[in-house]
């Protein structure tokens, strides 16, 4: 049984606009869109979306590929130009900043994970979180010392000489994390950050990214694809077609967080298991129907009727076993012989066959006369 559902849910419900209001905003997205043209069609990869986060947040946006959540996470960020709306970071309005404007920003007040690390191959770790001072203007005595107190944090600090090639996966996502928190910012947008990893590394992963928000009241905005993070997030923002979905139309989390967890999957920590202790109770409440699975299929596939979506399912078929298959399910193992058809005659020629001296004949090639 997953271990968070309602919990999940509720909580996203809980923290709409209206719960967001009365509260100290980090981002307020409204009616943001953003549209490409591309041989002469229009595309839109975000419309009219609106979002507020409150200082020390966790928000996932989920989606499939294409839904618009990268983009919308370039348009928070101010590495893209919304066609309409507007992006507030800390009160101000960010779509009328300049150019030099927009990179003091991205120096000083927001940070950025990204799936496949961006660190720099030639620099070691503890050079890789230093340039992000120095590039900040942060004296050289500030640099060193921000830059081993970050390692120290992320688990790294024996590791602070070794370059990207000498470091694996997960520790090369550490750094990253790290450079990302070198100034201080109150928004760190990650966009896929345990995309590259294993499921037990991406579990220690958003563990650092969970702590940071608990200890340090940084405002954390990921897009992602791990289920991990869907379950353990306290809040969830799904996107299709640009749109951002209200609680109810979330068909994509509420189907993923009902499915059992795969047996190969990572142990959640204990102490994270304890926070969703509520939601494991009330997870058999979740369990999909045949029917809410074949209204899943047919959103997902327009093309397929409502017969096929069925068969999918195994909904036309009979629920109650036949008699022959109870039957055979009443046979224990041991007593189960496979059923081996008679063999077919061999014919003449089969028969007259001489195979070479000292190799007997197999039997299912004799005369039955032998």
């Amino acid at each position: 049984m997953t271990t968070t559902t309602a919990a999940s849910m509720s909580s996203t419900m809980a923290n709409g606009a209206g719960a967001n209001s009365e509260r100290d905003l980090v981002v307020d997205v409204q009616g943001i869109s953003r549209k490409f043209v591309v041989g002469g069609e229009d595309i839109w990869a975000v419309r009219d979306v609106s979002l507020q986060v409150a200082r020390g947040e966790f928000v996932a946006l989920i989606g499939r590929s294409g839904s618009g959540k990268t983009t919308l996470l370039n348009l928070i960020a101010g590495l893209d130009s919304p066609t309409s709306g507007h992006v507030t970071i800390d009160g101000e309005n960010i779509t009328e900043y300049s150019e030099r404007q927009l990179t003091q920003l991205r120096r000083h007040r927001v940070g950025f994970v990204f799936q496949s690390f961006g660190l720099l191959p030639l620099l070691s770790a503890y050079e890789n979180v230093e340039l992000s001072l120095r590039i900040a203007g942060a004296g050289i005595r500030e640099r060193r010392r921000r830059a081993e107190e970050l390692l120290e944090a992320v688990g790294l600090a024996g590791r602070a000489r070794h370059r990207p090639y000498e470091l694996s996966g997960g520790e090369q996502q550490r750094v990253a994390i790290a450079r990302a928190l070198a100034n201080s910012p109150a928004l760190i947008l990650a966009d896929e950050p345990t995309g590259e990893l294993d499921s037990t590394t991406a579990v220690s992963i958003f563990r650092l990214l969970h702590d940071l928000v608990v200890e340090q009241g940084v405002t954390i905005i990921t897009t992602t694809h791990d289920r991990t993070v869907m379950e353990l997030v306290p809040r969830v923002e799904e996107m299709k077609d640009g749109r951002l979905l209200e609680p109810d139309e979330q068909e994509l989390f509420r189907y993923t967080v009902r499915e059992e967890r795969s047996r190969f999957a990572a142990e959640l920590p204990s102490d994270v298991q304890e926070d969703v202790s509520a939601a494991q109770t009330m997870g058999a409440d979740f369990a999909p129907t045949v029917e809410e699975r074949v209204v899943a299929e047919r959103a997902a596939h327009p093309e397929i009727s409502e017969e096929q979506a069925r068969h999918v399912f195994g909904a036309d078929e009979p629920t109650e076993p036949a008699a022959s298959d109870q039957s055979d399910e009443s046979q224990s193992d041991e007593s189960w012989q496979p059923q081996i058809p008679e063999a077919e005659p061999p014919s003449e020629a089969e028969a007259a066959f001489a195979p070479p001296a000292g190799v007997e004949r197999p039997t299912w090639a004799r005369p039955r006369d032998e």
